[in-house]
């Protein structure tokens, strides 16, 4: 599978979960190493970055931005083989009333 495909079903995914989210697909070309979704929903946000596998190929500054974010609302590595744990990490993160981050 490709990794554009996953990311498709992934943003289903989040739409159906979060109902009126928007869904942001970041350019790394502009800001290099950011992550490749930003999710908005209603006071809260956060930020995906998506991969095939946990063992993928990280571009320069990604930890950076996941480690930057997440400290400020949520960020986080999906892949298919964590994707239950994160999505369900964000949708606590999502609908509680403190700060939240995901290690």
């Amino acid at each position: 599978m490709l990794e554009s495909r996953y990311q498709a079903r992934l943003i289903i995914k989040l739409r159906r979960m979060f109902p009126g989210c928007i869904i942001l697909k970041n350019d790394g070309n502009y800001l290099q190493g950011v992550p490749d979704l930003l999710i908005l929903w209603g006071p809260r946000w956060a930020s995906l970055e998506v991969k095939l596998s946990e063992n993928s190929h990280e571009q320069p500054n990604q930890q950076h931005y996941i480690d930057l974010m997440n400290k400020m609302s949520f960020a986080a590595f999906i892949h298919p083989d964590n994707e239950a744990e994160v999505l369900g990490a964000l949708q606590f993160a999502f609908e509680s009333q403190g700060d939240s981050c995901f290690s």
